[in-house]
């Protein structure tokens, strides 16, 4: 006796299956090359980020006791044109034993900057603008004060004070001095914010506290 053997069947493909798939297949990747864009513009390559990591800062208009701020890494940044007087007064023997790390031996600045004055050169400070106890924008003071005959930076919140090389004075909240962040200068009226001089690497993430 024969045996009819079972011959297995399989769904027919028809034209109206091969079409809905087709249109599927074609929607797919048009979403995929309409969303591209954004998501490239999300990552941005690594040159466009370093690019992004460097700002000029112009200083041939800065006057004397003047105070410019400009924004980096979403932080101000205080960039001052210190006077003979401010430079003298903070050299006081007397003002100097006030201040908390008044030799920067705390980790809050790069080692280029690791002097009395706290920057490459004394005539100009670059600090970072957020009192290092609270979180806050000190404000400015070019002329001496109660608190300091250099003048410098009082935090409004905690009453925090410092001079206008950024050093914390005794006896206020704050325990480190204003950080100090990565730059050089491109001649003699350019800071190049976020890059280090030559042959020196630093960062924020470095220092004890911002």
């Amino acid at each position: 006796m024969l045996i009819a053997r079972q011959i297995p069947t399989h769904p027919m493909i028809n034209r109206r299956n091969f079409l809905y798939a087709s249109t599927a297949a074609v929607g797919a990747v048009g979403a995929a090359a309409a969303a591209w864009p954004l998501i490239d513009q999300m990552n941005p390559d690594a040159r466009v980020r370093s690019a992004g990591d460097i700002i000029e800062v112009n200083l041939i208009d800065l006057l004397p006791a003047q105070q410019r701020i400009v924004h980096w890494h979403n932080r101000p940044i205080f960039v001052v044109r210190r006077t003979p007087a401010m430079l003298d007064a903070m050299r006081e023997t007397a003002f100097v034993a006030r201040l908390i790390d008044a030799d920067s031996r705390t980790r809050q600045q790069p080692s280029y900057a690791k002097n009395w004055h706290r920057s490459i050169d004394p005539d100009y400070a670059v600090l970072v603008g957020v009192c290092t106890y609270i979180g806050c924008v000190p404000t400015y003071y070019e002329k001496a004060t109660s608190f300091s005959i250099a003048g410098g930076y009082i935090c409004a919140c905690c009453a925090a004070h410092y001079d206008p090389a950024g050093r914390a004075h005794a006896g206020t909240p704050a325990q480190y001095n204003l950080a100090v962040p990565p730059y050089s200068f491109a001649g003699p009226s350019k800071i190049l914010l976020g890059k280090n001089p030559p042959e020196e690497f630093f960062s924020l993430d470095q220092v004890e506290r911002i």
